[in-house]
C-alpha cells in the first residue's frame, strides 16, 4: 500500500484496485462459476449466493494468499491475518441475496467490524476483497457505499438504508472492469446498489481478520484441501494469539 492508497482507505473505507485478477484467472474462475451456475441456479433466477466456494477448486483456493493482494491485509490486519469466511454472489438483474439496504457503520460500536488508524496504519476488525469476474459500469449498479462512514460518531439513520431510492449522492458506486478488486473494511456502511447492467454481476468476497479474530461461528477444516500451502492453512487457522514460538499451524 502506497502513501496515496493508504490516504485514500483511511479517507473513504476502501480501494478500488483494478487489474488483481489476470485474464487467464478470470478464464478459470468464471469457468468455475458457469459449472456451479449450471448445477445450483435455475435459469429464472435472478441472484444467487454460493457457500463454501473454496470447494470449487484449486483456482478459487489461490486468493486465499493472492500475491498482490498480501500487501493490503498485512498492512490493515497484520502479518499473521487469517479468512473468516467466504462466498460468491451472482446478479442477473434487480437486488442481490441480501437486497438492497444498507449495512454495516463505525456505530454502534462493533469489535469485529471495527476501525482504527495507529501508529500510521489502518486497521480494521474485518477486512474484505470483493473481486469482480464480470465488468461493472458507471450505470450497471452493485457495490455502493458511504464514504467515509467508517469514522462517523453517530449512527446511520434508519430511514436512509433502502439503496432503491436515490440519496441525492450520498452512495457512491465502486465500479471497475473485470478483475479489480475492491477492498474494504466492514466498519463502512455499504451494501448491494440494484442491479441494471447488461450482464451478470458475479463477485467473489473473501472477508479477513486479523489473526485472534472471528466473526463467524464456524472455522475452516484446513485437511479438506490437501493441496494447501503452508502459509494457506495457516491463513485458515481458528483465531488464535500467533504467539511468537507457537506450534507451526
Amino acid at each position: 500500500m502506497d502513501e496515496h492508497e493508504r490516504y485514500l482507505f483511511d479517507l473513504n473505507g476502501y480501494l478500488a484496485v483494478r487489474g488483481a485478477l489476470s485474464a487467464a484467472v478470470l478464464a478459470e474462475l468464471n469457468a468455475l462459476m458457469d459449472e456451479r451456475i449450471a448445477h445450483d441456479v435455475p435459469g429464472d433466477a435472478t441472484t444467487h449466493r454460493f457457500g463454501d466456494v473454496l470447494d470449487w477448486g484449486p483456482a478459487v483456493r489461490t486468493l486465499i494468499d493472492h500475491e498482490p493482494m498480501l500487501p493490503y491485509l498485512e498492512e490493515i490486519l497484520g502479518a499473521d491475518f487469517r479468512l473468516d469466511h467466504d462466498y460468491a454472489d451472482l446478479i442477473r438483474s434487480g437486488k442481490g441475496p441480501i437486497g438492497t439496504r444498507l449495512h454495516g457503520g463505525a456505530m454502534p460500536f462493533d469489535p469485529g467490524q471495527s476501525y482504527t488508524f495507529i501508529e500510521g496504519r489502518p486497521r480494521s476488525g474485518l477486512l474484505v476483497i470483493a473481486y469482480n469476474l464480470r465488468d461493472v459500469g458507471p450505470n450497471d449498479g452493485g457495490f455502493g457505499c458511504v464514504p467515509g462512514s467508517h469514522k462517523a460518531n453517530l449512527p446511520f439513520p434508519e430511514d436512509w438504508r433502502e439503496l432503491e431510492e436515490d440519496r441525492d449522492g450520498l452512495v457512491r458506486a465502486v465500479t471497475g472492469p473485470a478483475g479489480t478488486a475492491i477492498i474494504f473494511t466492514e466498519a463502512m456502511t455499504h451494501g448491494t446498489l440494484p442491479w441494471r447492467g447488461t450482464g451478470e454481476r458475479r463477485t467473489l468476497f473473501f472477508k479477513y481478520d486479523p489473526a485472534a479474530y472471528a466473526w463467524g461461528a464456524a472455522f475452516y477444516d484446513r485437511d479438506r484441501w490437501p493441496d494447501l500451502t503452508p502459509r494457506q492453512r495457516a491463513i485458515l487457522e481458528s483465531p488464535n494469539a500467533r504467539y511468537r514460538g507457537r506450534p507451526t499451524a
